[in-house]
């Protein structure tokens, strides 16, 4: 009787409360891992790939999206960026410097930006509309890592959708991230400084393994090790259970890391990677991969016949920077793209496009967008490519996915659809369509700090002459203030956090159609920023 009863409840049912699958037919399948399959089908039940194949058969409950002329790839993955973050949270008013950096501290004796226990998944948001430019870009999941100072914190590879932090998380830490910076006003305040203090943290925190082992082995007459965050988040890289991610670029900057993570026995990953070409015999015999960014250097002078002539060694570096993928994959070291900041999602394929004419095959080239950086984060059982049983990150695109031409009109995150789709225009003379409204929508921008550019978005609402939004770089996302619309000039004001203080700024600036370029004005003195609209 249960069971008639059942059936007939069943019935009454609408068709699309019984689908709990999704066919992709008749499309022609990259699966990176295997064969490319010219037409075939791909389905999709409980956010995993239950079946691919010329031959799979469609399910009979399945909702059924007919690619006929369009490609299924694995999901796009972007293998660093800082998508995610959210701000730390502004320090009370008043409260000395001193103190505010005791109790971001918490139990280690380090300043901030010598934290490396700092943890990315600690510091998300939820919300899957922050992911939007990225999905309509094609992309599925990033690495994303986002704080300044020497040690950056412990990265997390995310899926970009998710109604809360925990469903958008795939792995976590996946590495420790270093660079070569510096902390202003504070030790270390110079590059030798900055290699002295990471090899004395890592002389530091191998001394504190061995001392809590002698105590967990034998404590009677021993005094107890003190508890040390920073020292002890370093011991798993000690113990190459996690990697050491460092950014470097240059040529030096990434034989001393090489050298760094030969004399401590590291596991190591480079990112950025710009003039790894010239080292890929140092990175094959180190079994280091490379995070490489698709943000190729641009000329910077102005094109006019007054303008001083770049110079020999940046025309070479310009031209030599297309060409490292190349090199990489010839000389069998494992590399994959990451937009290293890319104000404009669609320059990432491009970049990639333009790789494959500078000596990389397409094949590799689709590699280290999908599989590649899964293989390099320990996670390709799970993601990175078209196969039963893996998360259901897919890509649907209409035309060559590394042509100018291509159009991604599908995106499937852990199994949830999303379609892109482009803004509705709305005519001249329609309310929010005044010269002040044209500052309405979202900018990425590129700000242009000394020796270490930020890169995000400036998200502006519009209400008459009132700007609201907030502002994003790696440092976080931190909400505007005060924000004015006076024709085509925008203001406002934020606070942002770096090194551990919090920083009062100002930003003005002037758009012009999709432009947008300005200043930002704080203590420390005025930096000029630009960047383009997100159509």
């Amino acid at each position: 009787m249960k069971l008639l009863l059942f059936a007939f409840a069943a019935l009454l049912l609408p068709a699309s409360a019984l689908a709990q699958s999704t066919a992709i037919t008749n499309a022609r399948i990259v699966t990176v891992s295997g064969a490319t399959i010219d037409r075939g089908t791909v389905v999709i039940r409980d956010g995993l790939i239950e079946a691919v194949g010329a031959s799979a058969a469609v399910p009979a409950d399945a909702r059924v999206i007919d690619a006929a002329g369009h490609t299924v790839y694995p999901g796009f993955f972007d293998a660093l960026t800082s998508l995610g973050l959210q701000a730390r949270p502004a320090a009370p008013a008043g409260q000395p410097a001193a103190q505010q950096q005791a109790a971001a501290q918490s139990n280690s004796r380090y300043p901030a930006g010598l934290r490396p226990e700092d943890r990315t998944a600690d510091e998300l948001r939820a919300g899957e509309a922050q992911f939007e430019s990225a999905r309509n870009a094609g992309f599925t999941t990033a690495l994303s890592v986002g704080r300044t100072g020497v040690f950056n914190g412990q990265s997390a590879v995310i899926n970009l959708a998710g109604e809360d932090v925990a469903g958008m998380v795939v792995k976590s830490p996946v590495g420790l991230h270093v660079s070569f910076s510096t902390i202003p006003g504070q030790y270390p305040g110079s590059l030798l400084g900055t290699i002295s203090a990471i090899r004395q943290m890592l002389h530091d925190a191998k001394r504190h393994q061995e001392l809590e082992k002698m105590y967990a082995s034998n404590p009677r007459g021993m005094r107890r090790p003190d508890a040390d965050a920073s020292l002890e988040a370093l011991i798993p890289v000690l113990d190459r259970q996690v990697p050491l991610i460092f950014n470097a670029n240059r040529e030096i900057e990434i034989i001393r890391a090489i050298d760094l993570a030969k004399e401590f026995n590291l596991r190591l990953i480079i990112a950025g990677g710009q003039e790894a070409g010239k080292v890929t015999d140092r990175l094959k015999a180190a079994d280091a991969a490379v995070l490489l960014s698709l943000n190729f250097p641009k000329r910077t002078t102005a094109s006019s016949p007054d303008a001083d002539p770049e110079s020999l060694e940046m025309l070479r570096f310009r031209a030599d920077v297309p060409k490292v993928a190349g090199r990489l994959a010839q000389a069998g070291v494992r590399f994959a793209f990451q937009s290293g900041g890319l104000t404009n999602l669609a320059d990432f394929t491009a970049n990639a496009a333009m790789s494959t004419q500078n000596g990389l095959s397409t094949d590799a080239a689709v590699r280290a967008m999908t599989l590649s950086p899964a293989e390099i984060f320990g996670i390709a059982d799970r993601t990175g490519s078209v196969e039963t049983g893996k998360i259901a990150n897919l890509t649907v695109v209409r035309g060559d996915v590394l042509s100018k031409e291509r159009v991604v009109t599908h995106v499937f995150i852990d199994g949830k659809l999303f379609e892109p789709k482009a803004p509705p225009a709305r005519p001249a003379g329609t309310p929010g369509t005044g010269p002040a409204a044209a500052a309405a929508g979202v900018f990425n921008v590129t700000i242009e700090v000394p020796g270490q550019p930020l890169t995000g978005s400036m998200t502006f609402t519009v209400q008459g002459e009132t700007l609201t939004g907030n502002m994003t770089t790696q440092l976080g996302t931190t909400p505007i203030r005060n924000g004015r619309v006076t024709g085509n000039r925008i203001s406002f004001a934020a606070t942002v956090e770096f090194g551990g203080a919090n920083i009062d700024i100002q930003v003005s600036g002037t758009i012009t159609g999709n432009r947008i370029e300005g200043s930002i004005d704080s203590p420390q003195g005025a930096v000029p920023f630009n960047g383009t609209r997100v159509p």
